[in-house]
């Protein structure tokens, strides 16, 4: 399998090296940014900062040579870092994008990077500058106007700060655009090429008017055209599944009842009809009742013909002993695919004695796997030699079989959450469904701290509907992103009825987040805590102690495993 990034392949590389499958250029549909990632912890908001302005801005790693892609971007964004561009295992980016042809705009490490590139000069500084700075933008020659990349956005204005580096010298054919009290070249303008540095990150919200920065550059120095919308995106999305599956070929669907899958079933359902076939695998892993709500939900509400296969004793099975979380993602994701193609091939024969039956000359086989894998879920499982490292291995992207048979359709794969719920609403899908917290595709095993069994399957979907009971209840279940429990490992002493006590312990988890790639957690009234915490150890046998997690991410994950 060739290394090559195209524009067509539903998956990036991996280590597991997945099938792959192609499908026609978004580029060729949307005006692209491309954005080249450092290692930065803000790269993913620079790419949901361009989205806003309605232009689809795509994040590929920083050692991305240009000579492999086969699209050329409308601009360029090098993003932020934890390196140094002077020392010895520093990454840095490919020279050739420098004599691309298009407007490139480097953002603090990127702006450093730039200048390292085109021999300017740049040093440790004497001071660690993180917080708000006040940028002042100097005027052009002495006219009364500013650079076109702060253009209408006033003489001065706040921005927000975090570097130890910082240019020295700037590079030769390049003019400072702004300064602040402690950066001398905190912006710098090429004096004739579309070439842009800024020391600041405006994909932040500490920089107020940061959006307004970005949308300068894509929009009026770039030159994009504003055409993406979930709008547009339906019906470009429709035709290209049309083409990939043509006029007789049959889909399965890897519907699991959580937003992403639902959507994308609603989508292919929508492209292809009754050649989709959404199936559900209750892998003993499930919240409370899941597979009876989900099939009830999706064949009532949304006309989805929805099977449900139980492989909970072939999942559990598999598990059993296993206490590793990446372990046991592969399992998961292993199984999932063992599943899918036994059902592929009943579906497959089923079909075919149909259209035999009816005198058919051409038999429709089943050759995809529809899964509703995300940008985040891709951002977080590609790792390259430097800046990134895996945080951990998403099923839908890492957890797939060498040899698979199915290929692999995933038309939300350019899609953050937010992206995603409005595309469901476009596509008439009523809100419960829409807004409900997304549940991981290994479900509670990897919400289970240590061996998966029966018993403490059941603890812990006991625990979390309840949990999940009393935020509805309390009308806050819209107000949180993504709302769980994580039974833990450990066993702690207690006091119930005047006896001893001596059972586990369960964690609550909820966050607010955007696009999850960052998260703050929730700040719950004391009074739902309470009752959700005497609920929990009154009515759960096997725990008598509820803790609350207060950890954003970074520095945690949203998920413990």
């Amino acid at each position: 399998m060739t290394n090559r990034i195209t524009r067509q392949r539903i998956f990036l590389p991996s280590p597991v090296n997945p099938l792959f499958f192609f499908m026609a250029a978004i580029h060729d549909q949307f005006d692209t940014i491309l954005i080249l990632d450092f290692g930065s912890q803000y790269s993913h908001l620079i790419t949901r900062r361009c989205r806003e302005h309605n232009v689809y801005a795509e994040l590929m790693p920083c050692t991305t040579q240009l000579k492999d892609i086969d699209f050329k971007p409308k601009g360029i964004i090098l993003s932020g870092s934890p390196y140094s561009v002077y020392e010895k295992d520093s990454p840095h980016v490919d020279p050739a994008v420098f004599d691309f042809g298009v407007p490139i705009l480097g953002i603090c490490y990127g702006l450093q990077e730039m200048a390292w590139q085109l021999k300017g000069t740049v040093d440790q500084s004497d001071h660690r500058e993180y917080g708000f700075a006040n940028l002042k933008m100097t005027k052009i020659g002495g006219s009364a106007s500013v650079d076109a990349l702060f253009e209408g956005l006033g003489d001065e204005m706040q921005v927000w700060m975090s570097h130890g580096d910082q240019l020295s010298a700037p590079p030769p054919d390049f003019h400072v655009i702004g300064v602040t009290a402690t950066a001398p070249y905190a912006a710098l303008a090429h004096d004739s090429k579309p070439f842009y540095g800024i020391q600041f990150h405006p994909e932040v919200t500490h920089s107020p008017r940061g959006k307004e920065v970005i949308g300068r550059f894509i929009l009026n120095i770039c030159g994009c055209q504003q055409h993406w919308t979930m709008e547009e995106f339906i019906g470009k999305e429709i035709a290209r599944i049309r083409e990939i599956c043509g006029p007789t070929g049959r889909v399965i669907g890897a519907v699991s009842g959580g937003v992403d899958s639902t959507v994308a079933a609603k989508l292919m359902h929508e492209a292809i009809g009754d050649r989709f076939h959404a199936i559900m695998v209750d892998n003993g892993v499930l919240r409370l009742n899941e597979a009876s709500q989900v099939n009830a939900m999706l064949n009532k509400d949304l006309g989805v013909n929805l099977t449900v296969v139980d492989a909970s004793d072939l999942f559990l099975s598999r598990l059993e002993g296993v206490e590793d979380p990446e372990q046991k993602r592969k399992i998961i994701g292993n199984t999932f695919i063992n599943v899918f193609e036994a059902k592929a091939a009943e579906i497959e024969a089923a079909a075919e004695v149909e259209e035999t039956a009816a005198g058919a000359s051409k038999k429709g086989r089943v050759e995809w796997l529809l899964q509703g894998t995300l940008y985040p879920d891709v951002i977080e499982s590609i790792s390259f030699k430097g800046p990134s490292a895996t945080i951990k291995t998403h099923h839908n992207v890492g957890g797939l079989l060498k040899d698979m048979k199915l290929k692999l359709i995933e038309p939300l794969r350019e899609l953050f959450k937010d992206e995603v719920r409005a595309l469901g609403r476009l596509l008439s899908i009523p809100a419960p469904l829409v807004q409900r917290h997304p549940f991981p595709g290994p479900g509670l095993a990897i919400r289970i701290l240590g061996p998966v069994t029966r018993d403490q399957v059941r603890i812990l979907q006991l625990a979390d509907n309840i949990y999940i009971e009393e935020i509805r209840k309390a009308g806050l279940y819209d107000q949180i992103a993504q709302a769980f429990a994580v039974l833990l490992p450990v066993r702690a002493v207690g006091v119930m009825g005047d006896a001893r006590t001596y059972e586990q312990v369960v964690a609550l988890r909820a966050v607010q987040t955007e696009d999850f790639m960052t998260a703050d957690w929730y700040v719950f009234p004391p009074e739902v805590l309470k009752r959700i915490s005497g609920r929990i150890t009154n009515e759960v046998k096997g725990i008598n102690r509820v803790t609350y997690d207060i950890s954003s991410k970074p520095p945690a994950t949203v998920e413990w495993l």
